[in-house]
């Protein structure tokens, strides 16, 4: 298949391209400028010129290709609406073709779920940053009877690849000699390798059913401290650690700050029984724990 990968130069994206390139899948990657696009062609991509911005070149964009990962898909609130535009202009681009669709939505939608892992039938209870999702998701999923066949994964914490949410915590243990975490440290992430997930859109991609949707989740929900002593121990700073106060840190980082210190269980299990999904890369405090090796 010839797929459209928006976001193919970034995290989620990139390991995306990759995996499906390595697969035999025609990878175009989509281009703002004419240096993205000569950043795609270094990769070993196709550049389609197009911009989440401009609707009518998104639609003209996604015509041209046989399936779409939408994985540009933002998590801030400044950046919601032009997702929500872009993502309807390809939905609209696709009715009718049967053609597959995948959007990149996320686990923030459970909000904190406590002892109970959520699974993609739990309820929603979104966190406010990523509060337009629940009724994208819904547009999205009504598709699927107008002719396009549309897949949403939701993605636990990525890591992987130096991810910025792992490096926060690295870099502010280089910084200020204690790694910081946001809430009371037992506020738990349930986490996914950014290569795990790859191979979970490869196989939604050319397995998944219509209107369904998947958790990118893997492994026991780990809390925050453990992976802030794990960041101070990659960054050298034998495993000190210091709470970053809620209001503080949103200060500094908005409504991200909630996500952070969101307390949060999530099951990949559905994928892993439908899609055969079989995640077992390394996990995040191990990720974290070897940068200090890397840099030995």
């Amino acid at each position: 298949m010839r797929v459209l990968v928006t976001g193919a130069t970034g995290l989620i994206g990139g390991a995306v391209a990759r995996r499906l390139a390595a697969a035999g899948h025609d990878v175009a990657g989509l281009a703002r400028s004419d240096a993205s696009a000569a950043k795609l062609a270094d990769m070993g991509y196709q550049a389609i010129h197009g911009d989440l911005e401009n609707t009518a070149s998104i639609a003209d964009a996604v015509r041209g290709v046989d399936a779409v990962v939408h994985a540009a898909s933002p998590n801030d609130q400044n950046s919601a609406a032009y997702d929500e535009t872009a993502t309807r202009a390809m939905i609209g681009a696709l009715r009718g073709t049967s053609k597959r669709f995948l959007y990149t939505s996320g686990c923030f939608l459970y909000g904190a779920t406590g002892d109970t892992p959520a699974t993609e039938d739990s309820p929603l209870k979104p966190l406010e940053l990523v509060r337009f999702r629940q009724a994208l998701e819904a547009e999205i999923l009504g598709a699927a009877a107008e002719g396009v066949h549309a897949i949403i994964v939701r993605p636990a914490w990525v890591y992987g690849g130096h991810a910025w949410t792992t490096m926060m915590m690295y870099r502010s243990a280089q910084e200020h000699g204690a790694a910081r975490y946001v809430g009371n440290g037992q506020n738990r992430w349930t986490c996914v390798h950014a290569d795990d997930l790859a191979d979970l859109y490869l196989l939604a991609l050319e397995k998944a059913p219509a209107a369904s949707i998947f958790n990118g989740a893997h492994g026991a929900a780990i809390p925050l401290i453990e992976i802030a002593r794990a960041a101070s121990d990659g960054a050298g700073t034998e495993g000190r650690v210091a709470a970053w106060p809620l209001e503080e840190a949103r200060q500094a980082l908005g409504s991200f700050a909630d996500a952070i210190a969101c307390d949060q269980r999530v099951s990949g299990e559905l994928a892993e029984r439908e899609l055969g999904w079989r995640p077992h890369r390394h996990s995040i405090v191990d990720e974290l724990r070897s940068y200090g090796v890397a840099a030995a």
